[in-house]
Formats: C-alpha cells, sequence, structure tokens
C-alpha cells in the first residue's frame, strides 16, 4: 500500500471530511503548482482549502478543539502535498513543526492552550523565524535578544530568511535570553500578528521553492512575558524542531520525487505505446528511479518509527545516537531525493527537460535542489563529526 493509499485508509477511519480535504488540498495544490512557482508567489488556493478541510489543526489535542495526529499522520500528508507542490508540502511542514513545538512545550500554560485553541477553531499559519541576520543558517545561535519591556518583553530581529511571514497569522521566534546571554543561550516565543511588525529586508528570488514565499524581514515583536516558552530552546530544538523538521522536509523531498517519477512514468509509457510496446532508451533510468523512491520512502518510515518509539520519552530524544540518526537522514535523503529526481529526468528526456512539456520535471528538479541547502548539507556533517567519533558501531544488526 502506497503513502497516499494509507493517508486514504487513516482519513476513512476518522471520517470522510478529513479525507476528502486532504485529498482536494492535494489537488488544488497541483493545480497551480505552474502558477506558484512562475509567479513565486504563496499558494493561497492550496493554504485556503487546507483551511477549510481544518488541516491546519490536525496535531492539536482534541480536548483543545484539535484532532490529536500523530507526526506519522503529518508526515505522510506532507508527501501527498508535495507530490504536486513542493513549495506547499514545505509550508505545511514548517507550520506543523511550530505547531509540534506548541503541542509539546507549550505546557499548561494558559496562552499557549489558548492559542492551540485558536489554530484549531480558525485554523492559524504558523511560521517560523529561526534564521539571524548575523548567524545564517546556524539555528543553535542567535544575535538579537529579547528585552524586559516593563510587564513584557520586546525583540528586534534581522529575520533575512522567514518563510512566508507576511501570510502568517502568528510566529515562533528564536532570540537570546537576554542581551547579556551567550549567543547559544536562546529561547522560543510566540508572538500573533497583532504583536509584531514586520519591516521588508530583501527578496525571494530562487531557483526552487519559490513559493514559500521566504522573504526577509526586520522582524519588532512586543508580546507577554509568559509568551517566552518556559523550556530552554535547546531541548526543544533537540526534541522536536530538529526530528520533526527533518521527519517532516525529508517527506516533502520524497514526495517531490515522487511527482517527478511519476511524470517519466508517464513519458515511458506514451512512448511505448508510439513504438508498438518497445520501450525507449531511457526506461532503465525510470528503474533506478524507481527502485531509489522505494528506498528513500524505506528510509523515512524506519527513521520515524525510531522517533515514535523514542518520543514517550523525551530525554531519548536528546542522545547522541538518535541525534546523529535524525541529522544524517536529512542529508541522505536529500542527495537520495536530487538523485531519483535526476533519475526521472534522464528518463524522459528532452520531454522532462521542457518546461512546457507535460512530463517536465523541471520544477522538481529545482524544488529538490533546495533540499541540501536547506540547512547546508556539509554544516550538519561538520557539526556531525565529533558525534560520530564518539558513537560506537552497533553489534547486533538490529540495535
Amino acid at each position: 500500500m502506497n503513502i497516499q493509499s494509507r493517508v486514504s485508509a487513516r482519513f476513512r477511519t476518522e471520517g470522510p471530511g478529513q479525507k476528502q480535504a486532504a485529498i482536494a488540498v492535494a489537488a488544488i495544490a497541483a493545480a497551480n503548482a505552474a502558477a506558484v512557482d512562475r509567479d513565486a508567489r504563496f499558494p493561497a488556493e492550496a493554504i485556503g482549502a487546507a483551511r477549510e478541510g481544518r488541516l491546519l489543526g490536525l496535531l492539536i489535542p482534541s480536548s483543545l478543539g484539535g484532532d490529536g495526529a500523530s507526526i506519522s499522520d503529518i508526515v505522510d500528508i506532507c508527501y501527498v502535498l508535495s507530490r504536486g507542490c513542493a513549495s506547499t508540502g514545505m509550508i505545511y511542514a514548517m507550520h506543523q513543526i511550530m505547531v509540534a513545538c506548541l503541542v509539546c512545550h507549550g505546557g499548561k500554560e494558559g496562552w499557549a492552550r489558548e492559542l492551540q485553541r485558536r489554530i484549531a477553531a480558525e485554523q492559524l499559519l504558523l511560521a517560523s523565524s529561526t534564521t539571524d541576520g548575523k548567524g545564517g543558517g546556524d539555528l543553535r545561535n542567535s544575535s538579537c535578544a529579547v528585552e524586559r519591556k516593563g510587564s513584557g518583553v520586546a525583540l528586534i530581529k534581522s529575520a533575512t530568511v522567514m518563510s512566508y511571514g507576511a501570510q502568517a497569522d502568528a510566529i515562533l521566534t528564536t532570540a537570546r535570553r537576554s542581551p547579556e546571554a551567550a549567543t547559544s543561550d536562546q529561547v522560543l516565543l510566540a508572538v500573533s500578528k497583532e504583536q509584531y511588525s514586520l519591516q521588508h529586508l530583501v527578496d525571494w528570488d530562487t531557483m526552487g521553492m519559490r513559493g514559500t514565499c521566504s522573504a526577509g524581514f526586520t522582524l519588532q515583536a512586543r508580546t507577554d512575558t509568559d509568551q517566552v516558552f518556559g523550556e530552554p530552546y535547546q531541548v526543544i530544538n533537540a526534541r522536536t524542531v530538529m526530528p520533526v523538521a527533518h521527519l517532516t522536509w525529508s517527506a516533502v523531498w520524497a514526495g517531490t520525487a515522487a511527482g517527478a517519477v511519476e511524470r517519466a512514468r508517464a513519458f515511458v509509457r506514451g512512448a511505448a505505446r508510439k513504438a508498438s510496446g518497445q520501450l525507449p532508451p531511457g526506461a532503465a533510468h525510470l528503474t533506478r528511479a524507481s527502485a531509489s523512491l522505494r528506498a528513500l520512502r524505506g528510509m523515512i518510515a524506519s527513521a520515524l518509527q525510531r522517533y515514535e518509539t523514542l518520543a514517550a520519552h523525551g530525554e531519548h530524544l536528546e542522545s547522541l545516537e538518535f541525534q546523529s540518526t535524525m541529522n544524517l537522514l536529512k542529508v541522505n535523503a536529500s542527495e537520495m531525493a536530487i538523485a531519483t529526481v535526476m533519475g526521472a529526468l534522464q528518463a524522459s528526456g528532452l520531454s522532462g527537460y521542457r518546461n512546457d512539456s507535460e512530463c517536465s520535471v523541471a520544477r522538481h528538479l529545482r524544488d529538490v535542489l533546495s533540499s541540501s541547502i536547506m540547512i547546508n548539507n556539509d554544516r550538519i556533517l561538520a557539526n556531525a563529526a565529533s558525534a560520530t567519533l564518539l558513537t560506537e558501531a552497533p553489534v547486533w544488526l538490529r540495535d
């Protein structure tokens, strides 16, 4: 059973409304993907459909009006959406990463529970602001700091990359705990739209993932003190942000690759029909791409099972072995997804290379190339080098 069938089966047990909504969002995302990419615009149609289908609050506990869905559910949906539009799938993934932070680390604080209720009831879209003007892609260091202002806190941040920041209803952002704190002593705080302003810094005109609208802004926020998460960001990142991000992002890249493989398969079938059953020269590349996609999906499924096994004991998620596994998932999934789309391109030849072909995989290739750059693979591997030296090889096959 493929991932889309599993999603449909799960929704069949949870209610026809959710199933129909997920299928509708995926179809709308695919129908608008070319325009979203061409114009580098927010996929308003697909995200609007996700709101109408109440897909933005799936992770919120049922006691607060949500569905109490699992990360597995979200990973599957990311895959399905990204088959049609990678930008839509990535926006959905990044939103759900922030929702997971709120659910797992907001605690029983009144503001956190109220925000969760609002996400479920109003289908609010959450964005994240974790990149810093001076820190670049180093999410574990911040140059900006939270400052106490009367009974609240204030923040000014040069957020050089903030995906769909202009379209979000609330933002979760990182900063140093205080102006005196070290750059790695970070906190996470939540600010709703009426509590912040954005001043445009830089446009988002990129090769791929154009619909994420990841422009740069100066973020100025002022909020209540209790909207600063109690747990250090180091813990939130290790237990939730990093693993959920790498699982959902990997699903987005796998879905993007799956969309390319489907187009290559359509080309090979069409060519075989025209040649009285004779397969075109690129058919062997389709075989390799299909096998690569299966291996990629299997790798994600294995990592997801590992995460869910340990998630009940949060401290286990901070182990060196698990952190290394999740970081290498990101690296390996991105590289495998790129190879899969390249195989699809070789299978479909000029038809895949053309922008105006029904079998074009040009957008898929441009989108998936972001995977090794988004939190650069070289940075991850360099940071993981010392951990690798401390991690012994497993004794048993299934350790």
